[in-house]
């Protein structure tokens, strides 16, 4: 079987070296508006469709303290109307144009997507354009709204052991830094919430100088600029305050948590690591670290080999790392025991796998197939027009260029085992991470 992997291995490899060293991946144009508003257009012609977002750079990390939710309850109120576009006619419309649209809050960034027929493109980018400088709110839209957003806290937090158990995993990771506390806001401070809070979010931070508008699709460039600036053009640069965000104290001392619940039926183990991002922190980790995040969680990854083949106390393992993000993220590993195996077991299993790590490293073998995975999905990107708009939109309003996410191959194809092996002993530190296991009620 390990001869067969490494023939399709390296028979894929040949085939991706055959590429151009520094061909591009998306080859997107990129142009500024006079307001300061940045475009991006990737051109993919297949077929008469285009997908069209708007970034806003700020997330619920960036409300003030007292208002987490806010970010996230304006989102929803962006679909509550301007003069010219009632209350709900915003998704009604494009949904009788046959397109679809959504939107989406995080940490760093809120958007804003609708994808469509290419005749139909100026329609939303009028629609959106309208509603980032003219939404209209009334007390009898905002206050159901509020109600609307808390049943979608209860549905998907309160009521979810694995819900809760994720908020308090961040908040025990994060003592001072606003990623601690969940993005649709803790539900005391969303009661609280008021339209003129809401508001003067907008006010503060939808301006078409902190916005990115990414359309994917079949437009051109000289189609797309000229629609953009009769749509966005005209919105008036606004006064955008620095994101200034209370930044975490060195952590000295490694955190545990256990949480029971009578719901629970599968006990799970999760660790997470402060990790540098490509834009914060030790950044000469985040390429090497997202090879390490491959390495750890593929099919046949160290997770998988180490914690669930054969004997392996675990029926399932995962990992997962954020490379883009305006703050250091997280590293965090996951597992669950196998039935008749206990959960003390697999976190014997985990940190055995650690220590090798450190002590050891990664293998060139490893380190080759993560890289071909990786280079492999920058490839299949292209096949998305949602997946590439969403690429550059969470590269962009972390920090990133247009020609740093172009670079992504080469800096995957440059990584070496010493860099994976170098981030391996600065991210697995015991001292900056946070345990937490989740059980049933009656496991001690």
């Amino acid at each position: 079987m390990r001869r067969l992997l490494l023939a399709a291995l390296f028979c894929s490899l040949s085939l991706l070296a055959a590429l151009p060293a520094r061909a591009q991946l998306f080859q997107p144009t990129r142009f500024m508006l006079g307001n300061g508003l940045e475009v991006v257009l990737i051109e993919d012609h297949r077929a008469p469709i285009v997908h069209h977002m708007v970034w806003y750079k700020v997330g619920a990390a960036d409300e003030a303290p007292g208002e987490s939710g806010v970010a996230h309850y304006l989102e929803h109120l962006m679909f509550k109307g301007t003069p010219s576009v009632p209350a709900g006619e915003f998704s009604k419309t494009v949904a009788r144009e046959g397109g679809r649209d959504n939107a989406f809050t995080s940490s760093d960034y809120t958007g804003y997507f609708q994808t469509i027929a290419r005749d139909r493109l100026e329609l939303v980018m009028r629609m959106e354009a309208d509603r980032m400088q003219r939404l209209s709110l009334k007390q009898a839209d905002a206050l159901p709204e509020l109600q609307v957003v808390l049943e979608e806290r209860l549905s998907r937090t309160d009521n979810s052991p694995r819900g809760q158990f994720g908020e308090q995993m961040d908040a025990a990771q994060y003592l001072s830094h606003p990623y601690g506390r969940p993005i649709i806001g803790w539900a005391h401070e969303i009661k609280s919430l008021t339209l003129d809070k809401a508001m003067a979010f907008y006010r503060t931070h939808y301006a078409p100088n902190n916005a990115v508008l990414i359309v994917a699709g079949d437009v051109s460039p000289g189609e797309l600029r000229a629609l953009a600036q009769k749509h966005y053009g005209l919105i008036p640069m606004r006064p955008v305050p620095p994101r200034f965000r209370p930044q975490e104290p060195p952590q000295l001392a490694a955190r545990r948590l256990v949480m029971q619940d009578a719901r629970v039926n599968q006990p799970s183990l999760t660790r997470s690591y402060l990790a540098p991002s490509r834009v914060a922190g030790e950044t000469r980790h985040a390429v090497p670290l997202a090879v390490l995040a491959e390495i750890m969680s593929n099919n046949t990854g160290q997770l998988h080999r180490n914690l669930v083949a054969g004997d392996g106390p675990a029926a399932s393992a995962g990992g997962w790392y954020q490379s883009l993000s305006v703050d250091p993220n997280t590293f965090t590993l996951s597992a669950s025991p196998k039935p008749g195996r206990k959960i003390e077991e697999v976190e014997a299993a985990l940190d055995k796998l650690i220590e090798t790590l450190q002590r050891d490293g990664i293998s060139e073998f490893d380190l080759a197939t993560a890289k071909n995975v990786m280079l492999a999905e920058a490839v299949y990107a292209r096949d998305s027009l949602f997946g590439a708009a969403r690429t550059f939109g969470v590269a962009l309003t972390a920090g990133l260029s247009v020609e740093q996410v172009e670079a992504w191959p080469q800096l995957v194809r440059a990584v070496t085992r010493e860099q994976v092996n170098e981030a391996i002993r600065h991210v697995f530190d015991a001292r900056r991470s946070v345990t937490g296991l989740l059980l049933p009620k009656e496991q001690s």
